[in-house]
């Protein structure tokens, strides 16, 4: 039986095609510090609605009053949240999941991957590094979208590069939006990347987490470097 808490609706913000930014203020609640590790998830709860599973997209900091979540359409219960205005009442879980192993990476070169909304659990790793990027050697991110207008934190990512990150987008569907950079899927987009010393971080849907993790094993980094975040 899951431990639910009644959060509340700070914010609900479009954050690119198909894609919408929810915030939830959990301040008073036993939730505040319970979200220990990178990648964790937590299960959301409408009455009637039944739970889902939603990762979190906010770093996990001792006192944070406020989880932020990227919500994809497409369920009754994600339609409905994504259409709440804020004081509204969502009940959630304590995190849940391993998450990202951050300290296997310290001292080591990390690949992230992610696509559409699997940005979000990979964007609390990228700002718990950049809380101490010199902990982390080398750090890139390759991030798909299916069209130009589907990446979520767009206006993030200049503050990402800013911190020694280096983002690589590549688009799969680019049809006539007069996209100019790379097309095609994240795993083909790894070009001479060296693998070693590295880690690597996945997320995304189970046919491009599946790709991905052959073509780095193809290159030489061991199942054991390649992480989940469940």
């Amino acid at each position: 039986m899951n431990d639910w808490h009644p959060t509340t609706v700070a914010d609900v913000l479009p954050a690119a095609d198909g894609l919408t930014e929810l915030v939830l203020d959990i301040g008073g609640t036993p939730l505040v510090g319970t979200h220990r590790t990178p990648g964790q998830y937590v299960r959301l709860a409408l009455p009637e609605l039944g739970e889902g599973i939603f990762a979190l997209a906010s770093p996990p900091e001792p006192f944070r009053t406020r989880w932020e979540f990227l919500l994809k359409g497409g369920s009754p219960l994600a339609d409905t949240l994504i259409r709440l205005q804020p004081g509204a009442k969502v009940n959630s879980s304590r995190p849940e999941g391993r998450g990202f192993p951050l300290l296997q990476a310290r001292g080591k070169n990390l690949l992230l991957f992610a696509t559409g909304s699997g940005i979000s659990p990979i964007r609390c790793v990228i700002e718990s590094i950049r809380q101490e990027r010199s902990a982390y050697g080398e750090v890139t991110l390759y991030f798909g979208a299916r069209t130009p207008k589907a990446f979520a934190y767009e206006d993030e990512l200049h503050h990402w590069e800013a911190a020694n990150i280096r983002v690589v987008r590549t688009v799969s569907q680019p049809g006539e939006s007069g996209w100019q950079g790379l097309t095609g899927y994240v795993q083909t987009h790894l070009g001479e990347v060296s693998v070693e010393d590295a880690v690597a971080f996945v997320c995304g849907q189970s046919g491009m987490v599946q790709e991905v993790m052959d073509a780095l094993r193809l290159r030489g980094l061991p199942r054991e470097a390649i992480h989940l975040n469940y």
